[in-house]
């Protein structure tokens, strides 16, 4: 693992190596090891020491499962006790078949059963497990979930005397459905045994907020996590920023346009990528990550023709969601193996800890929005000692004419990947989100949930299970009154009330649980009908806020939304006659955090010329910081072109979205994007009036927002769901954003508009 031998023999000689099981060290000093790694000798002291729990944060490839693992194995060994002694949840099958080959060997030697235990595992050695439960279960949350609902009485053989649940990718799942569904499982899970048996380890990348994390992992008493955080000695980076001018005439939105044929005319700059990435990339593994499953479609087929063209065997192969899995673990395999060069060229499903080997470089098309993807992705790169990570950023930028939209001229995403860069090499990683979107649903599914398994319940005795210190613990009774009461109204039928107060699955109810579909907390991605009229324009999926009045960008125009239909999923939209639609619009892309935001300012203001851009990317970071000072952005935050007057807020997309929603409720037509606001057609004047409106808002108006905001459903049961309990969840959500609106308008009102 190290290859620093004197290192390691110091590790050695500090003694925890020897506190390990002789089976433990016989398999490390056969694996060829020359010592531990430090993030490894500190967890071995921390799981053998006391009893508390342990958060392991360290980079890909840094030996976090052995770093658990070898000291867990060395507590368990000889346990005679029935029962599992670990339960090892991952939010990804792959990872725990990842898991299960490095771990097999070891276990098969001291005798500790280890089983895999998801749809795709094999049944036999479940049914062997169940039969004498001992040992080691790799699960997924869904399959937690399934084994309480569908084997109650085996759920309480088998977790009942658990020493340590492992939790993986703790940092994927400190937000989102995902994270709150596995929360509730593991207080579930503990509920079964004795209190205070089970210590919680988990394994992170690099994470944001340690305290945060901290509290995910173990609620009750956060203070008692002890935080291994490996610093790294620093990251050893060859790193390129290569910009590509997308013609006028080229519809560069997605990057989903047909290849430009030879010699007729200028090259769409997505066919000048692919270029430069088959030049560059052939004869080697390598992951291309591109903004959306569209994009990564469409650079797989450029490439493959290209390799068509030239003669030559194809390396380049999609990998995102909607593959089957056959494809996607069959790319996966090839990589791992890495006798036959391949590119994967991948959405974000490559980005957690599939074990597919060293990579020889990261690419990524379009500009970073997220610090922590970007750091798992460079992950996989450069993990072999002396051998740096290489990164390419791919920026695009629309080619101007006197029609071009201010937002284009500004060079986003070339400004954008520079100050990405810049807090990638400050080692800022977002801070996970305090709440989330998904909390009725989850609970609303954690309620079902436990009445099924324990065959009815008390309402009281489910908000003390589920509601206590945790990812529901902002869950008043009076609110837990109003879920229940909505899950059992009329036209629901959920649950319903037996005469001596238990509740007991409804008929629809007992449908919903038995559902394979079930288990699974987190959605597909529900898509929104945009209609016009009775003319139906496509899909778009929504992970922001939209009302009536809110401006959305579909198809190179703008959109002004009439109606919204939450049940059927439909935006009833008009065409909205408005200024210049920026060519590279957000298209409801990754959010972005109010410290890129703030960086990015910082980008325009300064005077340096990083040596990591090429010719066209120094031109577009020229180009952007020009027209900068030119708006006069460093003293105002309003630039008015006549027919659109824009507001920018440099802040981050929740930002961005709540004060269109807020202009919107006021009545000025609002279209979010990156740094801020659109209003079309508006006057500074009428700007300044609704801005100074909102720079007077109390907190008691804020309850008004929740009322307007359209798209309140946005998770898979909020349908069952009362819609006065979304909206009163949005406003808790929403409360720091909203707090932070009256300081915004206010800065915003500060300086005159530019013309």
């Amino acid at each position: 693992m190290s290859s620093s031998a004197s290192a390691s023999e110091r590790r050695l000689r500090d003694g925890a190596f020897d506190r390990l099981a002789p089976e433990v060290r016989s398999w490390i000093r056969e694996q060829g090891w020359t010592g531990l790694r430090d993030i490894q000798a500190r967890a071995i002291d921390a799981v053998l020491d006391g009893g508390d729990d342990v958060l392991v944060a360290a980079a890909t490839a840094a030996g976090k499962t052995e770093a658990a693992f070898l000291p867990i194995l060395t507590r368990i060994a000889g346990r005679a006790e029935p029962g599992l002694a670990v339960l090892y949840v991952s939010p990804l099958k792959a990872l725990i078949n990842d898991q299960f080959q490095r771990l097999d060997q070891l276990c098969e030697r001291m005798e500790i059963p280890l089983v895999r235990w998801h749809g795709d595992a094999p049944q036999s050695a479940k049914a062997r497990m169940l039969a004498k439960p001992a040992g080691i279960a790799l699960i997924t949350p869904e399959s937690v979930e399934a084994l309480l609902i569908r084997r109650p009485a085996d759920a309480s053989r088998l977790l009942a005397a658990l020493d340590f649940v492992v939790v993986d990718e703790v940092h994927a799942l400190l937000s989102g459905p995902r994270g709150l569904h596995l929360a509730s499982l593991l207080r579930r899970v503990e509920a079964l045994g004795a209190p205070g048996r089970t210590r919680r380890v988990g394994l992170s990348a690099t994470i944001g907020d340690a305290e945060a994390a901290a509290a995910w992992l173990r609620p009750t008493a956060p203070e008692r996590v002890r935080l291994l955080q490996d610093g790294g000695a620093g990251l050893d980076l060859q790193l390129r920023i290569l910009g590509y001018l997308e013609p006028l005439d080229a519809d560069g939105t997605d990057g989903a346009e047909a290849e430009g044929a030879a010699g007729a005319g200028p090259v769409p700059a997505l066919d000048a990528i692919t270029d430069h990435l088959f030049a560059s990339l052939r004869g080697s593994n390598n992951l291309v990550f591109g903004g959306s499953r569209r994009l990564v479609e469409a650079l797989s087929d450029r490439l493959r023709r290209r390799a068509e063209r030239g003669e030559v065997p194809n390396e380049f192969f999609p990998h995102h969601g909607n593959l089957s899995k056959e494809l996607r673990e069959e790319l996966e395999s090839r990589l791992k193996d890495a006798s036959l060069p391949t590119t994967a060229v991948c959405t974000s499903t490559l980005e957690l800890g599939i074990d597919i080997g060293s990579v020889r470089s990261v690419a990524q098309v379009g500009a970073p929005r997220s610090l922590a993807s970007l750091r798992q992705r460079l992950g996989r790169t450069g993990r072999r000692p002396g051998v740096p990570a290489i990164l390419r950023i791919y920026v695009r930028e629309q080619e101007l004419d006197t029609r071009s939209s201010v937002l284009d001229e500004l060079r986003q995403d070339a400004v954008r990947a520079v100050a990405a860069i810049r807090l990638l090499a400050a080692r800022f990683v977002e801070p996970p989100l305090a709440s989330d979107a998904a909390l009725a649903t989850a609970l609303l599914h954690q309620v079902l949930s436990v009445i099924a398994q324990r065959g009815g319940a008390r309402a009281d005795a489910l908000h003390r299970l589920l509601c206590g210190p945790g990812v529901f613990a902002s869950v008043t009774p009076g609110d837990f009154a109003e879920l229940l009461r909505g899950a059992a109204r009329t036209g629901v039928g959920l649950i319903e009330q037996a005469p001596d107060g238990t509740l007991l699955l409804g008929e629809r109810g007992e449908r919903l649980v038995h559902a394979r579909e079930f288990y699974a907390l987190f959605d597909s991605g529900a898509e929104w009908r945009l209609v016009a009229g009775t003319r139906a324009l496509g899909t778009i999926p929504l992970t922001n806020a939209v009302a009536q009045g809110t401006l959305v960008v579909f198809a190179g125009r703008r959109w002004l939304v009439e109606e919204v239909d939450e049940r059927a999923h439909v935006l009833q939209v008009s065409a909205h006659r408005g200024g210049v639609i920026p060519k590279f619009e957000r298209l409801f892309a990754e959010p972005t955090h109010d410290r890129l935001l703030a960086e990015m300012r910082g980008v325009f203001e300064a005077d340096d010329v990083p040596a990591y851009l090429d010719a066209r990317a120094r031109t577009f970071l020229a180009e952007g910081r020009s027209a900068y000072r030119r708006l006069g952005l460093g003293r105002s935050r309003m630039v008015h072109t006549g027919r659109d007057l824009h507001l920018f807020a440099w802040r981050g997309s929740a930002t961005c979205d709540v004060l269109a929603v807020i202009l919107s409720m006021l009545g000025l037509p609002a279209e979010p994007h990156d740094l801020g606001v659109t209003l079309p057609g508006v006057s500074p004047d009428d700007a300044r009036a609704v801005l100074r409106r909102v720079a007077s808002m109390v907190p008691g108006d804020f309850a008004a927002v929740a009322e307007f905001v359209g798209t309140i459903q946005t998770a898979k049961y909020d349908e069952h769901v009362p819609e006065t309990l979304l909206r009163r969840f949005w406003a808790r959500r929403n409360e720091g954003v909203l707090a932070r609106m009256p300081g915004l308008a206010a800065e915003m009102l500060d300086g005159v508009p530019e013309a």
